[in-house]
């Protein structure tokens, strides 16, 4: 009888009504894909209690297209929102990227170092002679990845940034001279975080934490150090045959390799990080300049350009310059675009596999029509 009550009341009062039916609105509209929602691959049957993804689109500081779908955990259910912490993949680099560029600024190292300086024990003394910490920065460096993780899951279930590296250490000979071509390259990222621990005497994921996310208000990200954040954190699946299949920490082989992967973080944070690089809140002018301009590489020698800051991938778009970095680790995916010039940030986690490249091509394609680029 109260629950009558309070049913009439409510259409009896218009304001109240209409504010109830607008908080039902936007919840509604979270957990559903919106009729306009650019997001390629994922299938509309797969909505509400299923892995889904997490998209913002910002600009000039407003957000002017978000879409929450799915559920962080498919035994929890809890709704994925702007706050959810998903494996960012490889956006990770971009952190280690500017941890090593903050070190160099301060003198503490020269992007021109040698590798042999920090990992004296190279099977080829003359590898680590000749390739540099830019080539590893740029995925240049020619170093083979001689790891077989597939073939040894047990080991590499819980190989660590160390152990990860350790095989490059091994090689004889390099795929072409440092610096002369592109190779995109997860174990450089595993090396350049050990040479921040080597280097500050910390944690590399501490040094991160002190020294980007505390300075760009990213309270809740973190970062895989030792084992899977163990709570309050988003779950990866494929799908297989007729159920979801976890694959993430513990899961899928190289998973725990922090430093090429490591970071979770959530949308709302993500455009925080870049709105301190923006502000220079964590770094200055010379260092972004670095990261994020196409560096120079004299020793190059392919047909095809590079289009690589530190480690910033460099394009344009409608005649604006365009930053980007995608993300792919397990079951998680990821997309981040930056067009400062106009505004314009874009973010996509997902928790299951998503077409990240056709995904980003609709949104921009969105944002011209929408004049949110011009």
């Amino acid at each position: 009888m109260r629950a009558k009550k309070i049913y009439f009341r409510s259409i009896t009062n218009c304001s109240w009504w209409v504010t109830l039916l607008m908080i039902f609105l936007v919840l509604s509209c979270k957990q559903s894909i919106p009729e306009s929602d650019p997001v390629v691959g994922y299938k509309s049957e797969q909505q509400m209690a299923n892995p889904g993804y997490a998209m913002k689109v910002i600009s000039h500081d407003m957000p002017v297209f978000e879409s929450y779908v799915g559920v962080e955990d498919v035994n929890s259910k809890r709704p994925i929102n702007e706050n959810s912490l998903f494996n960012v993949g490889s956006i990770t680099k971009t952190f280690v990227a500017f941890a090593i560029l903050n070190l160099a600024d301060e003198g503490k190292l020269k992007l021109s170092d040698s590798l042999i300086k920090f990992f004296p024990d190279f099977k080829n003394k003359e590898i680590g002679k000749h390739v540099r910490i830019y080539h590893l920065l740029t995925h240049s460096s020619g170093l083979p990845d001689n790891r077989h993780p597939y073939q040894d899951s047990i080991y590499y279930l819980t190989a660590d940034d160390a152990q990860n590296w350790a095989p490059i250490l091994q090689n004889d000979t390099l795929l072409f001279p440092p610096g002369s071509r592109f190779e995109y390259s997860n174990p450089a990222f595993n090396a350049l975080a050990l040479m921040v621990q080597q280097i500050t005497g910390v944690k590399w994921q501490d040094y991160v934490k002190n020294n980007i996310f505390d300075k760009a208000n990213m309270a809740k990200s973190t970062i895989t150090d030792g084992s899977h954040p163990d709570s309050s954190v988003c779950h990866a699946y494929v799908y297989e045959g007729s159920k979801w299949k976890e694959l993430d920490y513990g899961e899928e082989p190289t998973f725990n390799a922090s430093g090429n992967g490591g970071v979770w973080s959530s949308v709302n944070e993500l455009y925080l990080y870049e709105k301190a690089i923006l502000s220079h809140s964590f770094t200055n002018e010379k260092v972004n300049a670095l990261a994020r301009n196409i560096y120079p590489l004299k020793e190059w020698k392919d047909t095809i350009p590079s289009v690589l800051g530190l480690s910033w991938f460099i394009s344009s778009f409608q005649g604006h310059t365009m930053y980007s970095h995608t993300g792919s680790q397990g079951g998680f995916t990821a997309d981040y675009v930056s067009i400062p010039e106009q505004g314009f940030f874009y973010c996509i986690l997902s928790n299951t596999p998503l077409k990240i490249l056709e995904t980003r091509a609709q949104v921009l394609k969105m944002g011209i029509e929408k004049g949110w680029i011009k």
